[in-house]
């Protein structure tokens, strides 16, 4: 087992020498492989580098020309062509390259996508009016005029659905594309646990923080008065719970009537007095005033 242990550990002492000796015989084949690994990386560099480059076109200049012409000059330049937009002007003809993107003398590689604008010349058509119409009725009264439905936007409006709302560019005005954009009415998405807001006009301050604190709604009042004369938003209108509810508080101070017994005669509800009756100390029932001064609420 010794034996064996030391025979592992001189040959690996002797192993540098082994790979040295190893070389120095194959020096030859390997120098001829290391040439030839080198050879083989240069000329892969020079072919990707020949095959990049000579691939490579100048765009040609295409503002001004037909499409016709644009297309014959992109062939024969090694691009393709694409027309992207169409846009009204009114110092290039219609029918001609309006402008290009790269620019021309750019240089870009075989079979380059060029996007061009086509000029329809000056503005020729009346924009329609079609608010106020369903979508159906206005795409119909849109391509009437040789135009194009562009962007559709919808909203939540009351009424029916797909009603045009608005419209750009406005009736009879100007525009750069022969292009209508409608904004649509939607049915609306009632609100999860809404309800519809009662009035809570006429009430006192605190019957309308009670009836208001019963639906979940949080008041603010602001007034110097005991009875609610406003609020808002307005009796009808669609809330949910947590919902915050502004009243005005004004009217009059409500007060009971006073009643004074006075020495010689019963009392009555006016303060007059009979002529008979034993002589008692007079007895004054103060006024029951609800109290007056400005009020700020917040009840949850």
């Amino acid at each position: 087992m010794m034996y064996r242990l030391a025979q592992f550990l001189l040959g690996l002492m002797l192993l540098p020498l082994r790979t040295v000796q190893w070389v120095r015989r194959h020096r030859e084949w390997l120098l001829t492989a290391l040439a030839m690994v080198a050879v083989m990386l240069v000329a892969a560099g020079i072919t990707l580098r020949f095959a990049l480059h000579v691939r490579e076109v100048t765009v040609p200049q295409l503002m001004g020309k037909t499409v016709q012409e644009a297309s014959q000059g992109a062939l024969e330049s090694g691009v393709d062509l694409m027309i992207e937009n169409k846009y009204y002007s009114t110092t290039i003809p219609a029918g001609r390259i309006l402008s290009q993107a790269p620019a021309a003398d750019t240089v870009v590689r075989h079979g380059w996508l060029v996007r061009v604008t086509e000029s329809l010349g000056p503005q020729q058509v009346t924009i329609p009016d079609v608010v106020g119409e369903t979508m159906r009725d206005a795409a119909v009264d849109v391509r009437r005029d040789e135009l194009d439905l562009g962007t559709l936007a919808h909203i939540e409006a009351p009424g029916s659905d797909d009603m045009v709302l608005a419209q750009t560019p406005p009736p009879n005005g100007g525009m750069d594309q022969p292009r209508v954009n409608l904004l649509l009415s939607s049915a609306e998405t009632p609100a999860a646990g809404g309800f519809v807001l009662p009035s809570f006009l006429g009430m006192t301050s605190a019957g309308a923080i009670r009836a208001a604190s019963a639906l979940g709604l949080v008041v603010a009042g602001v007034g110097d008065g005991p009875v609610v004369t406003a609020q808002a938003p307005g009796e009808g209108f669609r809330v949910s719970k947590g919902d915050s509810v502004r009243v005005s508080l004004g009217g009059t101070t409500v007060s009971a009537p006073a009643v004074v017994a006075k020495p010689g005669g019963a009392v009555g509800a006016t303060g007059k007095t009979g002529t008979t009756g034993p002589v008692k100390p007079a007895v004054i029932v103060k006024k029951a005033v609800v109290p007056t001064g400005p009020l700020s609420l917040q009840v949850p």
